[in-house]
């Protein structure tokens, strides 16, 4: 087994019965002056211990509280300088905004239990001055968060005081300090993920056999439609000098997508986890926006998409259900043919989302097609042999949108074809998917 402190952020609003809102407000905007305050001395060439010690000394928070915020500020320059050479900017100073205020347990905020199963807060907006009330949020977070009040297992951690959407919110990170993830090594089942610009397509293939147990491709269009048209406010804005209308549109964005693939995210774990054992494999994309020139419109297109935010969500939760993660060369995996008696590789095997084999005539779902490579190169990369594969089986296709899933049916061709259903089609036909997952040959 693998051990690993997991830590996850829990979001609450705040009802607040003792002091006053205006009290955070100042609070975060003695953050915001903190925060510009570092910065500004890093410009004059300040030496780092100096600015600490200056800074903390000459702030109206809690001592520690303004530690914490020394440390973020430092840690932002620090990642300007690790990365200047590659056109970053410095960061800039926060004008119209307040800045989060970040706050250890027990010292700068306090969280506890009451008799009554609410869990109240107090926050220390300067030493000896509080505000107190109680928490809000989903009751799936509520009981998280009052485990790790009440377990030796788990700590609350550090906090991060925001205004959003109107309200004010605190979010609670808390640790599981020797949660145990388990090894690649020993999973029974491997799935190939392949995540693209509009969908992630997932195949599950049982390590011992080859046998390709279940397929699915979740799309996630609004993410690709939504980004596009906040692109064209933000153009708009620009030409006309709308600036500050900008960023506001800009921050809705991130919100829209962050959120879209939060959701996604858990559709992938939820659909992962009816598997035995799973590992879940990756393409490894690091390098992918260095060998990206498509022309200009293209490359800002592809160089925006989430993949690596996408991939941090599901890992992550993934983590979460002790299911581990790795990751495989990526190299022709889309031109491939899967099948282990051609493996045919040609850039004109795939146009679009449809794959047709040039050598073959094997024909699938391109992206669920580039999942089952996926899979095969992590065999390949544990040293085994690539079990062998014949046909697969049909592919379920679910639509996420702003509201939720939906279900499409879309079919793939009838030569050495998968094809692809919807899932209230797969559920309603259980022995033709289970005589097609037996026609995926087993290693001889």
């Amino acid at each position: 087994m693998q051990d690993a402190g997991l830590t996850q952020t829990l979001s609450f609003g705040l009802t607040i019965q003792t002091g006053s809102p205006d009290n955070l407000h100042d609070s975060c905007l003695e953050a915001r002056r903190v925060r510009n305050e570092v910065n500004r001395l890093d410009r004059e060439g300040w030496d780092w211990n100096d600015i600490h010690d200056t800074v903390v000394d000459n702030a109206n928070h809690v001592k520690n509280t303004t530690q914490l915020l020394v440390q973020k500020a430092l840690k932002e320059i620090e990642t300007y300088h690790d990365h200047k050479d590659d056109d970053w900017g410095r960061p800039s100073p926060y004008i119209d905004e307040p800045y989060p205020m970040r706050m250890n347990h027990n010292e700068g905020y306090a969280l506890t239990v009451d008799d009554s199963g609410d869990v109240r807060f107090r926050v220390s907006y300067k030493p000896y001055n509080y505000v107190k009330g109680v928490l809000r949020g989903s009751p799936t977070h509520l009981e998280q968060v009052k485990n790790a009040l009440n377990s030796d297992s788990w700590r609350v951690g550090v906090s991060e005081l925001v205004y959003k959407h109107n309200e004010w919110r605190l979010h609670v990170s808390v640790t599981h300090k020797t949660h145990s993830v388990a090894s690649p090594d020993n999973a029974e089942t491997v799935v190939g993920v392949d995540i693209n610009e509009d969908c992630v397509a997932l195949t599950a293939m049982c390590r011992n056999t080859g046998d390709v147990l279940d397929s699915v491709v979740i799309e996630y269009s609004d993410i690709k439609r939504v980004r596009h048209e906040f692109f064209t406010k933000r153009k708009r804005m620009q030409k006309v000098g709308q600036t500050a209308f900008e960023t506001v549109v800009r921050t809705e964005e991130r919100d829209f997508v962050h959120d879209h693939l939060h959701k996604v995210s858990r559709d992938v774990n939820r659909w992962v986890s009816q598997f035995n054992d799973p590992v879940l494999v990756f393409e490894d994309l690091k390098d992918m926006r260095d060998a990206i020139d498509y022309g200009t419109r293209m490359n800002r297109r592809l160089h925006s998409l989430p993949f690596a935010a996408l991939r941090r969500m599901v890992t992550y939760k993934a983590a979460w259900n002790r299911t581990p993660s790795d990751a495989v060369d990526p190299k022709y995996t889309s031109q491939r043919c899967p099948r282990t008696e051609c493996l045919h590789t040609e850039r004109a095997n795939r146009y679009k989302k449809r794959f047709k084999c040039k050598a073959c005539g094997f024909q699938d779902h391109a992206d669920r097609k580039a999942a089952v490579c996926v899979a095969q190169e992590w065999f390949k990369k544990q040293n085994k042999n690539v079990l062998s594969l014949d046909t697969l089986p049909r592919v379920k296709k679910v639509r996420r949108t702003a509201s939720g899933l939906c279900e499409e049916a879309d079919a793939h061709g009838a030569v050495f074809a998968s094809g692809v259903t919807d899932t209230e089609s797969a559920q309603n036909s259980p022995s033709q998917a289970r005589a097609e997952v037996k026609t995926v040959a087993p290693s001889g």
